[in-house]
């Protein structure tokens, strides 16, 4: 296999981290961008730990960010890049290729034994 038809190739380490993965996941849904709220509540983050994954996710444009006010509170919405919806998009190509190549690659299972019912035996 080549490195242009390894999915392990497209598997992106910016992507492949489970909040990040959840964070960008949640963006897609979202066509007018996420609040800071939504997302922390959405992925289960804490505020460090979102500004962290919001961080490293900027600083490879795969997001974008928009710090407003609404009256005098505060309001930061996440909103994915055209670059990182690109990006993301072949990630999970890649992902479900490799899920694929891997679910081909388990020992065909056998069927489990009958359990039998509370109070019987099992027939010998």
């Amino acid at each position: 296999m080549n490195s242009e038809t390894n999915p392990f190739h497209a598997l992106e380490k910016i992507f492949h981290e489970p909040s990040r993965l959840a964070i960008m996941s949640a963006l897609c849904v979202a066509t007018d961008g996420a609040s800071f709220g939504e997302l922390k509540e959405t992925c289960d983050l804490t505020d460090g730990n979102l500004n962290r994954h919001l961080k490293v996710l900027k600083e490879n444009k795969a997001v974008r960010i928009k710090k407003t006010f609404v009256g005098e509170k505060p309001r930061t919405t996440v909103f994915i890049t055209a670059r990182g919806l690109d990006r993301f998009s072949d990630y999970l190509e890649a992902l479900a290729d490799v899920m694929k190549q891997a679910c081909k690659a388990l020992p065909k299972q056998k069927a489990a034994p009958a359990v039998p019912a509370p109070g019987k035996h099992a027939p010998a």
